[in-house]
Parts: structure tokens; C-alpha cells; sequence
């Protein structure tokens, strides 16, 4: 089977999914970053939305990775496209990959270790601030093109809906399954700061 039978629609079809996948990520990174505004009382909830995230984030990883991939092997489509600007692909591409790394990975350790201080916590709070950064930037540099990347129309369409789908679903699993954990954390975090007390 041909890559292109594998994945219809070429580069069209790879913007198109990248900006579907965009947006959804947008949306559900607004909730979670709501949640830090009461992170006290909503750890459950920032938990949940995190690895509800994780195979969402991957699946953006690998469209945008696929498209540099091919643009830099020379595939005609992608090489036509042109690359991104030069400063999102050579400075603010390797941050943003290398914090959400470091920012889900501490999320998913602080999770299985039930931790709610320490070490770990350090870093999960630093990595957020490098990935904030380099993600506003990002998004800055693509939301005016958002909206026509969504209404982009390409052969495979029902494909990556599929994709989209099944990825979304794999997320609610991860994070459903993952709930008595977050509860666990909430639970230990609010002994801490005395809620319980009350």
C-alpha cells in the first residue's frame, strides 16, 4: 500500500487535519487553562482535560512532524507549500515540542506518583511557562490562517475525520481511566491546604 493511498489527500489533506486537530486543541487547552485559575478545587478537572489532551497533542505532533518530514525529503506537494516562517520552525517549533514533552510527562508522573509538591511539581510548573510562551507564539503566528485551513476541502476527508475521532475517544478513555488517580491527587491536595478541615 502507497503512502498516498495510506494517507488521501496530500498535503491539502494534512493542513486540513492540522487545523482540525488546531482547533479542537484550542478549545480544550481554554478549559484547562481555565482550570488553573481555581487549580485548588478544579485539580480533578486539570487532570482529566491533561490526558484527555495527550493523544490530541500527539496527533498534532505527528501531522506537523509529517509535513516537515516530507518537505525536507523534497515531496513536491509539500515543497510547493513552502516551509513555515523560518523563526517558528527554527526556534519556536523545537520549544514547543520539547516543553509539552517535559509539561504532559511531568503531568502523567505526577499523576502515577500522587504527587502534589516537590521535584516534579518544579518542573511541570516550568515547562508550562516555556510551553505558554512558545504556544502563544505559535498561535499567533497561524490563527489569522485557521479559519481557511478548517473550510479547506481535500480528498480523504472521511479519513481523518476517522482519525480525529478515534484519537478523541482514545483520550476520554485515557482520561476516564486515569479519574481515580486525579481523585486521589485532589484528595491530597486539598488535605494540604486545610479544605478538609473545614
Amino acid at each position: 500500500m502507497t503512502i498516498k493511498r495510506l494517507l488521501p489527500g496530500g498535503s491539502a489533506g494534512n493542513q486540513q487535519l492540522t487545523a482540525v486537530v488546531a482547533a479542537i486543541l484550542l478549545l480544550l487547552l481554554a478549559i484547562e487553562g481555565a482550570t488553573l485559575l481555581q487549580l485548588g478545587s478544579l485539580l480533578t478537572v486539570h487532570a482529566f482535560v491533561g490526558m484527555l489532551l495527550i493523544p490530541l497533542v500527539g496527533l498534532k505532533l505527528a501531522s506537523t512532524g509529517w509535513r516537515m518530514l516530507r518537505y525536507y525529503l523534497g515531496g513536491e506537494e509539500y515543497v510547493e507549500r513552502g516551509p513555515p516562517h523560518v523563526m517558528l520552525r527554527v526556534l519556536i517549533a523545537p520549544l514547543i515540542v520539547l516543553s509539552t514533552v517535559v509539561l504532559f510527562g511531568t503531568g502523567v508522573a505526577l499523576l502515577a506518583l500522587g504527587q502534589t509538591s516537590g521535584t516534579v511539581v518544579g518542573l511541570h510548573k516550568a515547562s508550562f511557562i516555556v510551553w505558554f510562551g512558545a504556544t502563544a507564539l505559535h498561535v499567533l503566528g497561524h490563527a489569522l490562517e485557521l479559519p481557511r485551513l478548517l473550510r479547506t476541502r481535500a480528498r480523504g476527508i472521511a479519513f481523518r475525520v476517522s482519525v480525529v475521532a478515534v484519537t478523541v475517544v482514545a483520550g476520554a478513555f485515557l482520561a476516564t481511566a486515569t479519574l481515580p488517580a486525579a481523585d486521589r491527587l485532589q484528595d491530597r491536595a486539598t488535605s494540604q491546604i486545610g479544605l478538609d478541615a473545614a
